[in-house]
């Protein structure tokens, strides 16, 4: 996986004005001095630490940096030696990678935390629920980067065996209280399958803040207790991370999915870490991070196998194969397909967590119509494109996503008239959601079928896609 490190001269570290300004967190005097010793870009740092240009360009003009979450982005993104980050008051860190998600000859060598407790990972998940709601603009300015995800995965299979999860605290927390959160999961996901990510995120964010919040640190709970309320907080996380990705919000979904990861490393609970890796893996594949989405994949795969749940192993050869054929290595996609098809078959879905109910045959034809439509194999992907419409009714954005999909399928095929009708249904589903990335896939219909405006079937879907939507910029 990539790192996007900027490239510091190590004595920078020890220059008496570095200091000065990692004592004082002055993170804007730290950015010129790395401006003016490198020649970087407010751009350019900011792809480094995951920030907009407009914010970093704010944080040089003297805006504090107070966020530990976000002063730990900008360490790692600077490559920034133990000596400096203990200057700066973070924790050190020690060398360590994993076979999976090693780093290429040509980018620095990933650090991990030492040893970083459960109490850190709630504390810096609090810090993001509560910045989420008050729409703090530090974490609005957040942007995707797939450097983020190599440190929360490698901490993942390199952090020690989790302390145990217990508290003396104010309020007794008890099952009633784990069963409530994971009721209320399984509420907001089935709001997010029907109406999509945005129609309940924000209330996902504030429930998290104000409810869970108290519980996490404020209650008292022995070891197994503490266990299965971080696993049912990791799992709420995760939705919360997977609505902000529906909805476009991709670098609040990576600090969200990133989070949750921690969290249910915790809870030691390996079945949700992988799901967790898949989620990673899919978001990285969707905005073209491919290399990172194979490599989460193989890491939620490696996972799943601890956690002996073979469908987990199924869905990570999926998401690797999805990833595979986004690169076009059509030969690495069909053994991962192949694998799932196998691994698949041999599940025992009896025991199956109940946040895994959405992966079934139908999911699987949709994922497998997306690879085949990605390596050019028309007849293939319209196939299995076909057969993931037969699905459960109630996931609402699945089938508008499968029909754009079949949709884009023919239209790639010369069907232009066969894609508007088909498109026209997705169309119907989609003006229901509250979903970029319905939106986004019928915007790409949209555009393959400019070339054929002058048949009247064509014509008519893009008005009324523009009727729906609002005029394309």
């Amino acid at each position: 996986m990539l790192r996007d490190h900027l490239r510091i001269p190590d004595d920078l570290w020890s220059h008496q004005d570095t200091r000065a300004a990692l004592q004082g967190r002055d993170i804007g005097t730290l950015f010129r001095l790395i401006a003016r010793h490198t020649g970087a870009s407010q751009t350019r740092i900011g792809a480094a630490v995951g920030l907009e240009q407009g914010y970093v360009s704010r944080i040089i003009a003297g805006r504090k940096v107070t966020s530990i979450d976000v002063l730990e982005r900008i360490a790692d993104g600077c490559g920034m030696p133990d000596e400096a980050r203990m200057t700066l008051g973070l924790a050190p860190r020690r060398h360590a990678c994993h076979r999976d998600m090693a780093v290429r000859p040509d980018s620095r060598q990933s650090d991990v935390p030492v040893n970083r407790s459960w109490r850190e990972d709630v504390r810096a998940a609090v810090q993001l629920w509560e910045g989420d709601v008050n729409r703090r603009d530090m974490l609005r300015q957040t942007v995707f980067s797939s450097a983020g995800y190599t440190l929360p995965a490698l901490r993942w299979f390199t952090a020690p065996t989790p302390r145990p999860v217990a508290q003396e605290g104010r309020r007794t927390v008890g099952q009633p209280d784990i069963d409530t959160i994971r009721e209320m999961a399984t509420t907001y996901r089935r709001l997010d399958n029907q109406y999509g990510g945005g129609h309940a995120r924000d209330t996902v964010a504030r429930y998290l803040n104000h409810e869970v919040t108290p519980l996490v640190t404020e209650g008292r709970y022995d070891p197994a207790t503490g266990r299965r309320l971080l696993a049912a907080v990791a799992e709420l996380t995760q939705l919360a991370g997977w609505q902000a990705y529906d909805m476009a919000e991709h670098g609040i979904a990576q600090r969200y999915l990133t989070h949750a990861l921690d969290l249910a490393r915790a809870a030691d609970d390996a079945g949700l870490g992988a799901e967790i890796l898949a989620a990673m893996s899919h978001q990285a594949t969707y905005l073209g991070h491919t290399s990172t989405g194979v490599d989460l994949a193989r890491a939620a795969r490696q996972t799943a196998h601890r956690a002996s749940l073979t469908v987990l192993t199924a869905e990570a050869l999926v998401m690797e194969a999805h990833a595979h054929a986004a690169a076009r290595d059509e030969r690495a996609c069909a053994t991962a397909l192949h694998q799932a098809e196998q691994a698949l078959d041999r599940a025992d879905r009896s025991s199956d967590p109940q946040w895994l109910g959405y992966f079934d045959e139908a999911y699987l034809s949709a994922k497998f119509g997306h690879c085949f439509q990605a390596l050019g194999q028309h007849h293939q992907a319209e196939r299995f494109a076909a057969r993931s419409l037969h699905m459960d009714e109630r996931y609402v954005r699945g089938k508008a996503f499968n029909l754009a999909l079949l949709a884009t399928i023919h239209a790639r095929h010369g069907e232009p008239e066969r894609a508007s009708a088909i498109g026209a249904e997705a169309l119907t589903l989609t003006s229901q959601l509250r979903s970029a990335r319905a939106v986004r896939y019928l915007r790409d219909l949209q555009a393959q079928l400019t070339a054929h405006r002058r048949r009247p079937a064509v014509r008519h879907f893009i008005t009324r896609v523009d009727a729906a939507l609002g005029q394309r910029r």
